[in-house]
């Protein structure tokens, strides 16, 4: 039998979920389609996939009704960020005070995330879930799109929404060109116990063989750390037995919060930047990680597609208000533009601050010590950077702006 909806959500992740949720005041009918159901239980221990959430998620996941059960579990709010590079005198450091906020972000595993955002959507009348399914094809018509899932359901849809991650089986049945490069680089990923208190400082040291983050989490001595080396080192520190790899690490985090101990699995993913040439085509759309995967220098991923999520439902409320066709390439166009330009944006952020911090060249050290010195010490130069990272500067859709409903 065939079922018949208005929207199709192919990823049930946080980005996925966070559309379908901010539909929730629409009579649109929603199918959200994910290949695996998530636990909804927290585990004891901390999972090593975390995100940085900036403000404007936090007010996102705040007026989707989330942001509750999400405080209720580890939610790690840091009030500063140091970075540093090692061996030189390049550094810089942002309080939460001085910019007159309550602190810089949230560091929250994705599966708290998930779970809370999961839990909120199953309330919702307008949404289907098929779930643990997967699509086995999708057939583009003139009105609508035609789909089959691995059960045999046959579904069709105005518009189907990609939110199915960096490796999109959306995108690649539409066959979008990507344009994209390799960092070069692998992260890895593990929780670490370190002898000090963190303090809820984020910090950062830029070394010759690449940036490493620590994270701090709920737990005062517990931080999530990435660390970004090129791919065969990477692979030597994940295969190492705990007492060198906890040498290792304490000895490129300059023994800054004195000897580390890995708490965790440690895995490695490699790094790529990816932008898909086009975030909408005839009655599909792309976004989070299927439209744009950025260097996780500054943990923004996460919250690039909480952005897509909102702006996209933005579109699509104005849309279904006026009562035209959500699934036209023409009407999603507005969309398109505004999520095409802040993606841009981070992108080049992020690789113009990786290839400042590239090298080892003495030259290049003193300008990136006086580039840092400068900035701390310009009027208004540290706002700015604050305000982009905070997500409060750029164009940002109404449910990034001030917490204005709480949804049960």
């Amino acid at each position: 039998m065939m079922q018949s909806f208005d929207l199709v959500i192919i990823g049930g992740g946080m980005v996925g979920l966070a559309l379908a949720r901010s539909l929730q005041d629409t009579d649109l009918r929603i199918a959200v389609i994910e290949g695996s159901v998530p636990s909804k239980s927290i585990p004891d221990e901390p999972d090593i996939r975390v995100s940085a959430l900036s403000r404007a998620s936090e007010t996102i996941l705040k007026n989707l009704g989330a942001w509750d059960a999400i405080e209720k579990h580890r939610c790690a709010a840091y009030q500063a960020m140091e970075v540093w590079e090692q061996d030189s005198f390049a550094r810089i450091e942002f309080s939460a005070s001085q910019f007159s906020q309550p602190n810089l972000g949230h560091i929250v595993e994705n599966h708290i995330i998930q779970t809370a955002l999961l839990s909120q959507v199953e309330q919702q009348a307008n949404v289907t879930f098929f779930m643990p399914n997967r699509c086995q094809s999708m057939a583009v018509g003139e009105s609508e799109v035609w789909m089959t899932l691995d059960n045999g359901v046959a579904l069709t849809s105005k518009l189907v929404v990609g939110a199915d991650g960096a490796n999109s089986w959306v995108r690649e049945q539409q066959g979008i060109p990507l344009t994209h490069w390799d960092y070069g680089h692998s992260a890895l990923v593990a929780n670490i116990k370190v002898d000090d208190y963190h303090d809820g400082v984020a910090r950062q040291v830029f070394t010759p063989q690449g940036p490493l983050a620590f994270l701090p989490l709920d737990d005062r001595k517990l931080c999530s750390v990435v660390w970004s080396t090129d791919p065969i080192r990477a692979e030597k520190l994940a295969k190492m037995s705990e007492v060198e790899f906890n040498k290792a690490i304490t000895a490129e985090f300059d023994g800054r919060l004195g000897l580390c101990h890995l708490t965790s699995a440690r895995r490695v993913f490699p790094l790529k930047m990816r932008y898909a040439r086009d975030f909408v085509t005839e009655r599909v759309a792309l976004i989070g990680d299927a439209a744009h995967t950025i260097h996780p220098l500054a943990g923004q991923g996460v919250n690039l597609g909480l952005l897509d999520a909102a702006s996209l439902s933005e579109e699509l409320i104005k849309l279904w208000k006026a009562g035209k066709d959500i699934g036209r390439k023409r009407h999603l166009r507005e969309f398109e533009r505004w999520r095409k330009t802040e993606a841009a944006k981070m992108i080049a952020a992020m690789q113009g601050f990786k290839d400042l911090f590239e090298g080892d060249n003495p030259a290049k050290k003193m300008v990136r010590s006086l580039g840092m010195r400068l900035v701390g010490q310009l009027p208004g130069a540290k706002q700015e950077i604050m305000s982009r990272a905070l997500g409060m500067k750029g164009r940002l859709p109404e449910l990034a702006k001030s917490p204005v409903k709480q949804s049960g």
